[in-house]
C-alpha cells in the first residue's frame, strides 16, 4: 500500500519495520479528538476561503460518517497507515474521494497530534478533578461520624498520642485538596492550541489560528510554532499530577491495609472491596488497597519515562516524541481507576470504634500529657520529660500503663503530681486539651470540617 507520505521513496519498508514504527495500537484512542480538531480545521479552511465551500461541505460530511461508525466502534484501522492521522486521512479518502487529501492543507502531523493530546486531557483532566471533590466529600461525611472517635495517632509506627479519628482522615482531604488544585492550575497550559503551526514553521497559507481556537473551545493559541509542535510540558505536569496523587493514594492504601489487620482491627472494609484466598477459607485480603499501591508505581514509572524522553530531544519534532501517549493514556486509566475504587472502599467500610477505644486505653500514647502537666506546674519541659520517661518505665515493669499507676507512686517521681492527673491522662481529655490551630481537638476539628465544606 502506498504511503500517503512515499513520493519521495523509493522503495518500501518491510513489514516489521512498519509493525515496529506504527503507533496506531494506542494513539486510537484519540479518534474522536482527531476528527473534532479536523473538524474546526477544515470549518477554518472554509472561512478562510483557502478551501471552497463545496469541498469543505463534502469533507465535514465524511467525517461526520467517520465519527458515526467510531461511535459504533465500526473503524478498522491499519498498521500500514502508521497512525491516527493517517488511517482517518485515508478512511475519508475512500470515503468522499480526492477531496479528503485537501483536508491536511496547511496542517501537518506534528501540530496535528499536540492538538489531539491537548484536547484529550482538557476532556479528562476535569473528570479527575471531579472525581477527587467526590472523593473529598466522602471523607468528609466519614469524617463528621468519627469527631469524637479517639485513635491512637503514630510516628515510625509507633504509638505516639491520642487523636481524633476524623482528624486522621482528614488529611487525605487536604491533601486531595492539593492535588485538586494542582489539575485544576494546569489547565491552564492544557488550554493552549497548537494547531497551525505546522511541521514547525507556520504555514504560508492564511489561516486564523484563533478561529481554529474558537472552534475548539481553547483559550489561548502558542505564540511560537516552533515551542507549539515540541512542547509536551502540559503532559509532563499531568504526570507529575498524577504521580503526587498516587503518591497520596498509596499512603492511605497502606493505612487502610495496616487498619484492616487481625493485629490492628481499626476498620473492616466492605465485602465489595475484598477478596478471599484460594487455599485459605478465613481470608479476607484487602486487595483493592493493594492494587491502587502497586498501580502508584506505574504512574511514576510514566513520569519518569517520558521525562528520560524529553531530555535529549532537540527542537523541534522527533519520532522519540511517539512515546509520549502510551504512559499517558496508562496513567488517566490508572488514576481514574483509582480514584473509583478508592471513594467506593472508604464510603462503605466500616469503623471499629470500640477497637479504637480499646487501643487508646491500653498504651503510653498519653505520656506527653503528664510532661506538659508538670510544664504547666513550672518544671522545665526537659526535666519533665525524664520524670515522666520514669513514670512510663516503672509502667512497663509492673506490665499497667499510666493511668493504673497509684498517685502515691507518681509522687516518688515528682510532688507536683496531684490527683487531678487522672483526668489530665483520660485520652478524651488528651484529645480535647489540644485546641491549637489545626489541631486534633474536637472544636478545632469540627472549625476544619466546616472550613472543608466550605471548599466544597
Amino acid at each position: 500500500m502506498a504511503k500517503l507520505w512515499g513520493g519521495r521513496f523509493q522503495k518500501s519498508a518491510e513489514a516489521w519495520v512498519d509493525e515496529f514504527g506504527a503507533s496506531i495500537g494506542f494513539d486510537q484512542q484519540l479518534v474522536m479528538e482527531d476528527i473534532e480538531g479536523s473538524v474546526a480545521h477544515v470549518t477554518m479552511l472554509g472561512a478562510q476561503e483557502i478551501l471552497p465551500a463545496e469541498d469543505v461541505a463534502k469533507i465535514l460530511e465524511g467525517l461526520a460518517q467517520l465519527k458515526e461508525k467510531a461511535d459504533a466502534g465500526e473503524l478498522e484501522f491499519s498498521v500500514a497507515n502508521e497512525d491516527i492521522h493517517l488511517n482517518l486521512e485515508k478512511m475519508l479518502i475512500d470515503l468522499i474521494g480526492p477531496v479528503g487529501g485537501k483536508l491536511h492543507t496547511g496542517r501537518s502531523r506534528n501540530d496535528q497530534v499536540a492538538t489531539d493530546m491537548h484536547l484529550f486531557l482538557k476532556k479528562r483532566v476535569p473528570e479527575v478533578i471531579g472525581l477527587i471533590e467526590n472523593f473529598q466529600k466522602t471523607i468528609l461525611e466519614q469524617a463528621e461520624q468519627h469527631v469524637e472517635t479517639i485513635a491512637p495517632g503514630y510516628t515510625h509506627l509507633q504509638r505516639a498520642q491520642p487523636i481524633s479519628f476524623a482528624h486522621h482522615l482528614m488529611v487525605y482531604f487536604w491533601q486531595l485538596q492539593r492535588d485538586k488544585e494542582r489539575f485544576s492550575e494546569s489547565m491552564k497550559r492544557i488550554d493552549i492550541l497548537p494547531l497551525g503551526a505546522g511541521a514547525m514553521a507556520g504555514t504560508t497559507f492564511p489561516i486564523d489560528r484563533l478561529k481554529s481556537a474558537e472552534l475548539l473551545g481553547f483559550a489561548d493559541v502558542y505564540a511560537n510554532s516552533m515551542d507549539a509542535v515540541s512542547d509536551r510540558d502540559f503532559i509532563v505536569e499531568f504526570l507529575s499530577n498524577s504521580a503526587l496523587l498516587m503518591t497520596h493514594l498509596s499512603r492511605f492504601a497502606e493505612e487502610i491495609i495496616i487498619w484492616s489487620t487481625d493485629e490492628f482491627k481499626f476498620i473492616e472494609l466492605d465485602d465489595a472491596f475484598s477478596t478471599g484466598s484460594s487455599i485459605m477459607p478465613q481470608k479476607k485480603n484487602p486487595d483493592m488497597a493493594e492494587l491502587i499501591r502497586g498501580k502508584a508505581g506505574r504512574a511514576f514509572g510514566n513520569l519518569i519515562g517520558l521525562l528520560t524522553v524529553l531530555k535529549g530531544t532537540p527542537l523541534t519534532y522527533n519520532k522519540d516524541m511517539q512515546e509520549d501517549k502510551e504512559g499517558m493514556f496508562d496513567t488517566m486509566e490508572t488514576v481514574l481507576g483509582s480514584l473509583k475504587i478508592f471513594e467506593g472502599m472508604v464510603r462503605t467500610m466500616t469503623v471499629n470504634t470500640q477497637r479504637l477505644h480499646g487501643a487508646v486505653h491500653s498504651d503510653f500514647s498519653n505520656a506527653t500529657e503528664l510532661a506538659d502537666y508538670l510544664a504547666t506546674k513550672g518544671m522545665p519541659f526537659r526535666e519533665a520529660h525524664e520524670v515522666t520517661g520514669k513514670l512510663v518505665f516503672t509502667c512497663i515493669q509492673q506490665g499497667i500503663y499510666l493511668l493504673d499507676l497509684p498517685l502515691e507512686e507518681m509522687k516518688k517521681e515528682s510532688a507536683l503530681i496531684e490527683a487531678d492527673i487522672y483526668e489530665v491522662l483520660a485520652p478524651e481529655a488528651a484529645v480535647r486539651r489540644r485546641n491549637s490551630l489545626g489541631g486534633t481537638g474536637f472544636e478545632q476539628v469540627k472549625i476544619q470540617l466546616a472550613k472543608a465544606k466550605e471548599l466544597l
